[in-house]
């Protein structure tokens, strides 16, 4: 068994907002900073950043240590994994075979006896691109679906039933299933919304931190989507129409509209939760440029378009594709030439879009802080600078640094401005005495779009190959954890790893728990094991309560046409153990 070093223990929600509030509160907030932006260093009680250090310390009365339970692999899966069973047309799933752990040796050796030598300095869940989706959002592009699979997907009404579900099952997770280590906190990294929209973020924020949740826009009594528009193209789960999927063998469904859109109920996470932002979280459609009156208009209007000829739909998709389009010039005539064969439904202003300020001023509301801490990273100071990117203490030997890795001039791929750059820089080299986890939504794979950022027409923009050149030549930056991808995918940098997890829209629907170990031996270890939310395997298609609607999202994924089957990666890309030479 291993020991445990500084892992932090839940964080009592009243202690906090207490705590918050005895030095004056502004947003919720009204805490003192130490020297330096965008640092969750805290330097005393009165002074420190209060609501980031207290969820990387014991809770009053704690003790100094929590000792670490036994490991267990239940609820992960090494235990088990969903699988189809039968064969052809609409498939039902079932549990099936675990996932091994693999040792991964690329970047040091794995020595023996290692196990019983080990002290545990980290250990927390990675959520990433959760995509919580408004699915009546009239600037959505539905009718692309012929083109690419991830503009309609036949699951996507059941996100916030499908995020509450991973939430029930990050909180009944014993500790880290290699450690037995208390999990400290959960990690999202992006793309936590779908469109860009306040609604979606309400929705996000209420999953995460507990809540009722009633994920519906528009009229309030019904639906308004492309599930009821009798169109071909799209799953009519209600209607006997012979739709393009139930001609594969999707079901007919009744009462799954009303059901899709009815009041849920979220625990909240019971732990902390710090929030890194993505591309669907700044860009309208996660690809165009911000800001345009057009889409903020269009978006809380009253009319939708749900089909386009085919030959158009794939001009519109070559253009977001290859980013010819990055300030949705295109998007915009084609919407304004297609207004009258648009459908009517029903304006709500809770679809407008969102501004970076508005995602920090709702993640610093005290009525989503939950388990803690007060803005899940994001304190006033990065408030005031209209900052999203930052650093806090894991524990005492590690700390965690969430970038902005979007680009403000559009498209769907990032980049980092020299400014972030730099101050990534600076971090590492201040913190050169501990370990560094980095936290994004890209991945150096796909940061290869260097636009200028509007706002900072003359800042240079870089792409992931430089910040790989930066943690390389900072030895104590250890791993580079991230998603965007939507697979699973672990790759050895020299001197560090770089973990990027699948998506928890698109099947095979993951998280992944992250445990950071000293083997005692001149060595570390990171061990990542791939979980799946609460839901059954099995489903009842007339079982349409919370958590048969939470198993249905699952299943709907695994049959959604176009599906990529490779997201789950190779085995070397799930439950592992990496080995790191220790700095």
């Amino acid at each position: 068994m291993s020991r445990t070093k500084s892992v932090a223990s839940a964080l009592d929600r009243r202690a906090l907002l207490a705590a918050a509030s005895a030095v004056g509160v502004s947003a919720g907030l009204g805490l003192a900073f130490g020297p330096g932006g965008g640092s969750a260093e805290a330097t005393s009680p009165a002074t420190g950043r209060l609501a980031g250090q207290r969820a990387v310390r014991d809770a009053p009365g704690a003790p100094a240590t929590e000792p670490a339970a036994a490991p267990s692999t239940a609820g992960t899966t090494l235990r088990t994994v969903s699988a189809p069973r039968g064969s052809g047309g609409y498939r039902r799933l079932t549990d099936g075979p675990a996932w091994p752990r693999v040792v991964r040796p690329e970047i040091a050796s794995a020595k023996s006896g290692r196990e019983d030598r080990r002290t545990t300095l980290a250990s927390f869940v990675q959520f990433t691109d959760l995509h919580v989706v408004d699915v009546q959002h009239p600037l959505r592009y539905e009718y692309m679906r012929a083109q690419t699979a991830s503009a309609w997907r036949p699951q996507e009404a059941l996100s916030v039933a499908g995020a509450i579900s991973l939430v029930e099952r990050v909180n009944a997770l014993r500790g880290g299933p290699a450690t037995g280590a208390p999990l400290s906190f959960v990690m999202t990294t992006g793309d936590n919304t779908d469109n860009n929209s306040r609604t979606e973020l309400d929705w996000f924020l209420t999953a995460m931190s507990g809540g009722r949740v009633t994920p519906n826009s528009g009229d309030p009594h019904r639906y308004e989507g492309v599930q009821d528009s009798g169109l071909k193209l799209y799953w009519q789960p209600e209607a006997a129409l012979r739709d393009a999927d139930k001609q594969l063998g999707f079901p007919r469904i009744d009462g799954f509209l009303d059901a899709a859109i009815r009041q849920l109920n979220s625990p909240g996470l019971r732990m902390p939760w710090y929030s890194t932002v993505g591309n669907h979280d700044s860009l309208p459609g996660g690809c165009y440029a911000p800001g345009d009156s057009f889409f903020a208009d269009f978006a809380v209007g009253g009319r939708k378009l749900e089909t386009l000829p085919e030959a158009e739909g794939a001009a519109l998709w070559k253009a977001v594709k290859k980013g010819l389009d990055p300030k949705g010039e295109n998007f915009k005539e084609l919407l304004r030439t297609r207004a009258r064969k648009m459908r009517s439904v029903t304006p709500d202003e809770g679809r407008a879009p969102f501004t970076p300020r508005e995602y920090l001023q709702a993640h610093l509301d005290p009525k989503y802080a939950g388990a803690g801490p007060v803005g899940h990273g994001y304190t006033a100071a990065d408030l005031a600078a209209n900052r999203l990117h930052y650093s806090f203490r894991i524990s005492d030997d590690v700390i965690g640094i969430s970038l902005d890795t979007t680009d403000p001039g559009g498209h769907y791929e990032g980049s980092l401005g020299t400014a972030q750059l730099r101050w990534l820089e600076r971090t590492l080299e201040k913190h050169k005495d501990r370990y560094a986890l980095i936290f994004s939504h890209h991945t150096s794979r796909t940061m290869r779009n260097l636009r200028p950022d509007p706002a900072r027409p003359n800042e240079q923009r870089h792409g992931g190959d430089e910040v790989v050149t930066v943690l390389k030549r900072h030895r104590n930056a250890v791993a580079w954890i991230n998603g965007h991808s939507h697979k699973n995918k672990i790759t050895p940098h020299g001197t560090f790893w770089e973990i990027s997890t699948a998506s928890h829209i698109d099947f095979p629907q993951l998280a992944r728990i992250i445990e950071l170990v000293d083997n005692g031996d001149g060595t570390l270890s990171l061990f990542t094991t791939l979980i799946e939310s609460a839901a059954p395997y099995r489903t009842d298609f007339a079982d349409l309560s919370q958590t048969g609607l939470g198993a249905l999202y699952r299943e709907l994924s695994f049959n959604a046409p176009g599906t990529r089957s490779a997201l789950a990666g190779d085995p070397v890309d799930r439950n592992t153990e990496l080995l790191l030479k220790r700095p």
